[in-house]
C-alpha cells in the first residue's frame, strides 16, 4: 500500500478540472448543505481494499451505519490500485466522484485546488480535533483555506536488514548502521564480499531521500533541494553504483523498488512500512527468521491514508456522518487489527495500541509495528504537497545519470530543481 503516487495527469489537469467546474467555491457539502437531514444515497470509495482480507469488514461496516442510520443507504465501491489516480480524476471531471472517497494528501490538494471537496472546517460538528495533529495538518493545502480530509491509517518505515546474508558477508550484525555513512560502507563490504551477488543499496536517491538525511526541499514556495548536501548525499549513491553496491536496474524507470529485490534474497537491506513483516511471511517466509526491523536512517517519513467528502454530494450530511463513522477510533482499530502496522489517525486510537497490536501473532511484526509506533510521533510527510509526480520522475531520471556518471551531480540536481520550479510556476 504505497501511499505516494500521483500521476501526471492529475497534476496537469488542475486547469482543466477548474474549467469543467468554473473554478467556484461550492457544491452542495462546502456551502453549509450539510446541516439537513442524516439520509440519502452515498457511494463510499476505497482503493485497493477490496478482497478476501478487507471485504468483510467493509462489508459489515456498512451494514453497521445503516442499522444506525436507517434512512441512509450505502454503495462500497473499490478501484484497483493501479490507476487510481486517473480513475479519480476521470470521476471528478465527469461529475461522478464519489460522497466519500479514500483519498491520500497528494490527491485531495489537486481537487481541493478546483473545489471538488468539501471544506471540513464549514462542516457542523466536523470534529477535526479528535484527529492525530499531523495528520490532520497533511489536509490542509498552501494558499488555500481549511482541512479536506480525515486521517484514516497512518504508518512510517523501518530499515529491514536480512542478517543471515550480512554474516555469511562477514558484518557484524550486532552493529547495524544507525547513518548513512554507516549504511554504506556496509553496503561496499558486502558487495565486495559477495562479488557484487549481493546488493544493499537498490534506489536511486529522491526528495524523501534528501530529506530524511536532512536536505531542505522547498524554501519560501521554492524548491531548493539542488544543494551542497544533496550532492553529498547523491555522491554516496555513485560511489555505491561504482563499488558494485547497486543493481543496474535501479536506474531504470520501470525500476519495482528495493522490497521486491530484498524478498527475492537478492538485496540484504529495504526500507518499507510494519507491515512488511506480514508481506515476507506470506511472500518470502524463509526471509522471515533471518530479517530484522531497526528505525530508519534519517528522518522518519509519515504516510497517510485519508477519507475526504466530495463537496457535490446530494446527501452531504449523510456523507459527512458516514465519513466520521468510517474514521472513527472504534470502527479504525477493528481495520487495524486487519491491516497490522499501520495505526489509527486519532487522537484516541494512538493512545491505546494494544487494541489493535495484540492481535498480531507474527513476532517480528510486533517489533516493527512497536518501532515504528515510537518513531510515529516525529515523523512527517515525505514529499511537499507540492512535488508532482511529474517532477519526481524528471528528477529520478536526471539522478540516474548521475549515479552512472553521464552528468555532474549539480548539474542533475539543478536541472531537475529548475524543472520543478517552472512546473509549480504554472
Amino acid at each position: 500500500m504505497k501511499i505516494r503516487k500521483l500521476a501526471a495527469t492529475l497534476a496537469v489537469a488542475a486547469l482543466s478540472l477548474a474549467a469543467c467546474t468554473g473554478g467556484n467555491p461550492g457544491g452542495n457539502a462546502a456551502s453549509g448543505g450539510d446541516k439537513g437531514k442524516v439520509a440519502g444515497n452515498i457511494t463510499f470509495q476505497t482503493w485497493s481494499l477490496k478482497n478476501d482480507r478487507f471485504t468483510p469488514y467493509f462489508e459489515n461496516l456498512v451494514k453497521d451505519f445503516e442499522k444506525q442510520y436507517p434512512d441512509v443507504k450505502v454503495k462500497w465501491i473499490d478501484q484497483p490500485g493501479d490507476g487510481y489516480e486517473d480513475k479519480i480524476l476521470q470521476q471528478a471531471e465527469s461529475g461522478e466522484l464519489p460522497d466519500v472517497v479514500n483519498l491520500p494528501p497528494e490527491f485531495a490538494y489537486k481537487l481541493a485546488q478546483v473545489n471538488m471537496l468539501a471544506d471540513l472546517d464549514k462542516l457542523s460538528g466536523a470534529k477535526v480535533s479528535d484527529y492525530v495533529e499531523g495528520a490532520a495538518e497533511a489536509y490542509k493545502f498552501p494558499k488555500i483555506e481549511g482541512h479536506y480530509g480525515y486521517p484514516w491509517y497512518l504508518g512510517t518505515d523501518l530499515n529491514w536488514f536480512n542478517v543471515k546474508a550480512l554474516k555469511e558477508a562477514g558484518i557484524d550484525t550486532a552493529k547495524l548502521p544507525t547513518d548513512l555513512d554507516g549504511l554504506f560502507a556496509m553496503a561496499k563490504q558486502v558487495a565486495q564480499a559477495t562479488n557484487g551477488k549481493v546488493k544493499m543499496i537498490s534506489d536511486v536517491p529522491r526528495t524523501g531521500t534528501l530529506s530524511s538525511a536532512g536536505v531542505e526541499i522547498i524554501k519560501d514556495g521554492k524548491f531548493v533541494f539542488n544543494s551542497d548536501d544533496a550532492v553529498k548525499v547523491v555522491q554516496r549513491y555513485k560511489d555505491a553504483y561504482a563499488a558494485g553496491a547497486m543493481p543496474p536496474e535501479a536506474l531504470n524507470a520501470d525500476y519495482l523498488g528495493n522490497s521486491q529485490l530484498y524478498k527475492q534474497g537478492k538485496t540484504a537491506w529495504t526500507t518499507a512500512s510494519a507491515g512488511f513483516a506480514s508481506e515476507l511471511e506470506k511472500d518470502a517466509p524463509t526471509l522471515l527468521p533471518n530479517t530484522v526491523a531497526t528505525p530508519r536512517i534519517g528522518h522518519a517519513p509519515l504516510f497517510i491514508q485519508g477519507i475526504s467528502i466530495s463537496a457535490k454530494s446530494k446527501a452531504p450530511e449523510a456523507a459527512r456522518v458516514f465519513a466520521q463513522f468510517v474514521t472513527n477510533t472504534k470502527n479504525q482499530v477493528e481495520f487495524l487489527k486487519i491491516a497490522q502496522g499501520f495505526f489509527p489517525g486519532t487522537k484516541e486510537g494512538n493512545a491505546n495500541p494494544d487494541t489493535f497490536t495484540s492481535v498480531i501473532k507474527n513476532e517480528l511484526q510486533k517489533t516493527a509495528t512497536t518501532a515504528a509506533a515510537k518513531a510515529l510521533g516525529d515523523a512527517t510527510p515525505e514529499y511537499p504537497i507540492q512535488f508532482t509526480y511529474d517532477m519526481d520522475k524528471y528528477l529520478q531520471q536526471q539522478v540516474a545519470l548521475a549515479v552512472k556518471g553521464d552528468i555532474p551531480i549539480k548539474e542533475a540536481l539543478d536541472k531537475a530543481a529548475d524543472y520543478a520550479n517552472k512546473n509549480l510556476a504554472k
